[in-house]
């Protein structure tokens, strides 16, 4: 792309070709020309940008949405996390206790959950699990087990709160380049109607789904299996039942299609890290547990979980100068149907 001085120097040139007569150049038609060379580098630009937003390469924000849209993809919204609050006192009381939907609780980071059902903690127990998502959609949400411990509003006679699991699922919206690695490969994996590419692209045009794989001949001959996992991980009986129907209107003729949650395979992480000097360990304990549990979710489905990716999520964390993996001891393959999910994470001192 030429710059405003090397506009201005053609136009010189073709106006002295053109009249014999070179240019002052602080006469005033000198100036105007290099205001014309201002406002022809600007349509040059202008003309770059359209040629980018017209193929999917290179195009960016609304306009690779139009892109995706032609082939059948959309865009992932940001997503909350899930899990599960639990409800705690001291000592048992001797009446129930009332939990309403909507009771908030954080983490020491300020990440708030709250409650999506109204619950009871029982007279004579001393807490009860209630459902929960993250308050604000994202990755940050992606806490691991025992990260809330603090009432924001605290329900009468409560007085303590936790989650005795990570919560899982909370995803950023998708960004330009992960959508368009999804609309070149639906050039690569052209749907027909029947193929594989097709199920799968069928499953995930649902809300919710994340990732979908499908297998042919599950069965036997005429038979195929759909595999669709949530951001969370498993995906829930509602969402099922869905994709299911949509499928079984759409499927080609002579077909037994099925859609089944994925294989959970647990996965426990035990990781040692070694902070920066000037950085406290539990300042940097926090940061790589909420690493880890964001890698584990739906997007695994059917892929391996690798040694090094693990350990490039954990090396990426600011303040982290080293660390050793020592669960899982080899890379976590993975298989039809299988999806990793995160069980025990073990997060500690190297060297300690």
């Amino acid at each position: 792309m030429k710059t405003i001085d090397e506009i201005y120097r053609l136009l010189l040139e073709s106006y002295a070709r053109r009249t014999g007569t070179a240019l002052a150049e602080d006469c005033d038609l000198a100036v105007r020309l290099y205001a014309a060379a201002a406002q022809l580098q600007a349509l040059d630009i202008q003309a770059w940008w359209v040629l980018d937003q017209c193929f999917p390469q290179t195009a960016q924000g609304m306009y690779l949405d139009g892109h995706a849209q032609m082939r059948g993809v959309s865009r992932r919204e940001a997503t909350k996390a899930v899990g599960t609050l639990r409800f705690s006192v001291v000592s048992p009381s001797a009446v129930e206790l009332p939990i309403t939907a909507g009771a908030v609780c954080m983490t020491a980071g300020e990440v708030r959950f709250q409650t999506t059902a109204d619950a009871v903690l029982p007279a004579g127990d001393l807490f009860v699990d209630v459902p929960a998502e993250a308050v604000e959609s994202g990755e940050t949400g992606n806490v691991p087990a025992g990260s809330v411990a603090v009432l924001t509003a605290c329900p009468v006679g409560i007085t303590g709160c936790t989650n005795p699991a990570a919560f899982f699922g909370g995803s950023d919206a998708e960004d330009d380049e992960s959508l368009r690695a999804r609309v070149l490969e639906s050039y690569l994996r052209l749907p027909n109607g029947a193929n594989a590419a097709w199920y799968e692209q069928s499953a995930m045009s649902h809300a919710g789904v994340a990732a979908a794989q499908a297998v042919g001949r599950a069965r036997g001959i005429g038979t195929v299996d759909v595999y669709i996992a949530t951001e969370a991980g498993l995906p829930d009986g509602e969402l099922l039942e869905e994709v299911q129907a949509d499928l079984q209107e759409k499927r080609e003729i002579a077909v037994d299609v099925e859609v089944l949650a994925p294989i959970a395979k647990s996965v426990d992480v035990t990781v040692q890290v070694a902070a920066a000097d000037g950085t406290a360990f539990e300042t940097v304990k926090p940061l790589v547990e909420q690493a880890v549990t964001a890698l584990f979710g739906g997007q695994l489905l059917g892929k391996p979980l690798l040694r090094a990716e693990l350990g490039s999520r954990i090396y990426a964390v600011e303040g982290v100068t080293n660390y050793r993996i020592t669960a899982p001891a080899s890379d976590v393959t993975g298989g039809s149907g299988m999806l990793p999910l995160l069980g025990t994470l073990t997060v500690a001192e190297m060297g300690v």
